[in-house]
């Protein structure tokens, strides 16, 4: 009853007009910057964070919340209408979104897949409600060992969990702890890796990295693949939307499976992408019609779109609770958070109530809000395509820019964003991935203060990791996590070799009587 009256508190909280107004701004913006392709959530939090320092801490997070729904909703236009995904989970959805606007049905596509978002964001909404109380009341009880238990674990996640290769996220992970080893040192005080540099005694600034890792190189890499957009009509009225709502629970079990698909994958580092692809896959496997797939079905429209928003919407539940990122987006936001003074973890649930609930009910509001505005507004939000890449390219540079220069006035920042930049392209053009990069930067640091400050209270005794039942069961999930391709492989080639040994089936003897002249 506690947890409701909170949530309630916080409906009064986001529904203050203020916050309504930020929100609708928010989703705005954030399916212009899904419908672009090459910008994505992540990037268009990171380029806008800096316009909300000014703004109170709740309503600032409404906004940049607001943007990345808007961001997801804005991934599925450009997927249906034109064949170009928006956003990396996207993709999956171009597989039948597209042959439906092919078609003559975008109506029903894009009315399926916001719906479809809708359902698979209010699912991970709910849960984040129920279950991140919970987690963040069992997390009260975590010393530094635990908490740098469960920074292990989410880097371990990332390493093993991941569709990326190992080697490659280890080393964009290895970058990350190096670059926020730079600066002060926490424990002794000492200067570290600064190299007589002034401006790098509190170490690179997270927002600064960000910004020049997904926007400049975004920018970078779109400019060389020559992208040009081009435009198109699309409509979506009152009959096509309220047929294709009729269609749409007959569909209930692909919605939900997809929606418990979506909030594993975004509790754990998985992340939207696979979750999108995985629902696709499994609906593909048992919907009735299966073998239509592809061809414009719906159901391959619902499967992806559902998975892709729980996965999206409940990678906040960790950095909440826990003050652990299960996206690049929930990176970026935990930052904002820790600019702001706010430390994400379990204390946020007991010092900043107001807050915390404030942004769980823009969840409801902001995914309510956001159905709204692109039901409404896709044939505005399609003409954007038309404007050529050349004008949209410098804009996004200028707010970079921008952006970078108001976090501390620094000239230097800007030229340390294009650094970034440089080097976000670089670790893109050779498939190396950016969120273990973005995690190693924020938790780095958080890390290392906790394994030391651990080590400090055992007299060096790497046994405090395994003292206690909670903090060994943290560090064994952690390690299953670091191994699972290999688990999965050992397994699989253990299932082969039983399977090799086994002797063949007996088949029955044939009868050998006479044939009967009847």
């Amino acid at each position: 009853m506690e947890e409701l009256a909170n949530l309630f508190h916080g409906f009064a909280v986001a529904l203050q007009p203020y916050n309504i107004m930020l929100m609708i701004i928010g989703i705005t913006l954030g399916v212009i910057i899904g419908v672009l392709p090459g910008l994505g959530g992540a990037n268009g939090v990171a380029i806008l964070l800096p316009l909300t320092f000014s703004m109170p801490p709740t309503s600032a997070i409404i906004m940049l919340s607001c943007i990345y729904w808007g961001a997801l909703f804005g991934g599925a236009i450009t997927s249906i209408l034109f064949n170009i995904p928006g956003e990396p989970w996207s993709v999956a959805t171009t597989f039948d979104g597209y042959p439906m606007a092919q078609q003559g049905k975008p109506g029903e596509a894009l009315t399926a897949a916001f719906t479809s978002s809708f359902v698979g964001a209010l699912f991970a909404v709910i849960m984040i409600t129920l279950v991140a109380p919970l987690v963040a009341g069992f997390a009260l009880q975590f010393g530094p060992a635990e908490k740098f238990a469960v920074y292990f674990l989410a880097f371990c996640s990332f390493v093993g969990l991941s569709k990326e290769p190992p080697f490659k996220t280890i080393a964009a992970m290895m970058m990350g702890f190096a670059l926020a080893a730079v600066g002060l040192d926490s424990i002794t005080g000492q200067l570290r890796l600064t190299f007589g540099v002034t401006e790098l005694l509190n170490g690179f600034d997270f927002l600064i990295a960000v910004i020049g890792l997904f926007g400049i190189g975004e920018i970078l890499l779109t400019m060389e693949e020559g992208l040009a957009f081009r435009g198109g009509n699309a409509t979506i009225n009152l009959r096509v939307v309220l047929q294709t709502w009729r269609e749409l629970p007959s569909y209930w079990m692909t919605s939900l499976r997809s929606c418990l698909i979506g909030c594993w994958m975004g509790v754990t580092p998985a992340g939207a992408t696979p979750a999108s692809f995985m629902s696709y896959g499994i609906a593909k496997r048992l919907a009735r019609r299966g073998n239509n797939f592809g061809r414009g079905e719906i159901e391959g429209v619902i499967a992806p779109e559902t998975a892709a928003h729980a996965a999206g919407t409940s990678a906040l539940l960790p950095m909440l609770s826990l003050g652990v990122p299960g996206s690049p987006t929930a990176a970026v936001l935990l930052g904002g958070l820790l600019i702001w003074g706010l430390q994400p973890g379990p204390m946020l649930f007991v010092e900043q109530k107001e807050f915390v609930w404030g942004l769980i009910a823009s969840m409801y509001l902001g995914n309510l809000a956001g159905l709204v505005v692109v039901l409404t507004c896709v044939p505005i939000f399609a003409a954007i395509l038309r404007v050529p890449f050349g004008i949209i390219a410098p804009l996004i540079l200028v707010l970079c820019a921008i952006g970078a220069y108001s976090v501390h006035n620094s000239t230097f920042d800007v030229m340390l964003m294009l650094v970034f930049g440089v080097l976000g392209y670089l670790l893109k053009k050779c498939n190396y991935p950016l969120a273990p990069l973005v995690l190693a930067i924020v938790l780095g640091d958080k890390a290392e203060e906790a394994f030391r400050q651990s080590l400090l209270g055992s007299q060096g005794s790497l046994g405090v990791f395994f003292s206690n039942g909670l903090v060994s069961t943290i560090m064994a999930l952690g390690l299953v996590a670091l191994f699972w391709s290999a688990i999965q492989q050992g397994y699989s080639r253990l299932r082969t070799s039983m399977a090799r040994g086994a002797p063949p089936a007996q088949s029955a003897p044939k009868s050998e009587g006479r044939i009967s002249p009847h």
